[in-house]
């Protein structure tokens, strides 16, 4: 999973693409990590998550 800012949503997106191959899920961050989470590329705060579209993950299927 990455977490990631408005910005950096299309980065995050290519680099799960190219460490699984498949498509990812995206996911708006819930509202209660919000002020928790940080973007992985800038620090800046979290409005996205980037994960394996077939990960048993919460935010997978």
């Amino acid at each position: 999973m990455i977490y990631c800012c408005e910005d950096h949503a299309e980065y995050a997106l290519e680099t799960v693409i190219n460490e699984s191959g498949r498509p990812p899920a995206l996911q708006s961050v819930e509202e209660k990590e919000l002020l928790t989470k940080t973007c992985e590329y800038c620090g800046q705060p979290a409005v996205y998550v980037v994960a394996n579209g077939y990960s048993h993950t919460k935010y997978g299927r």
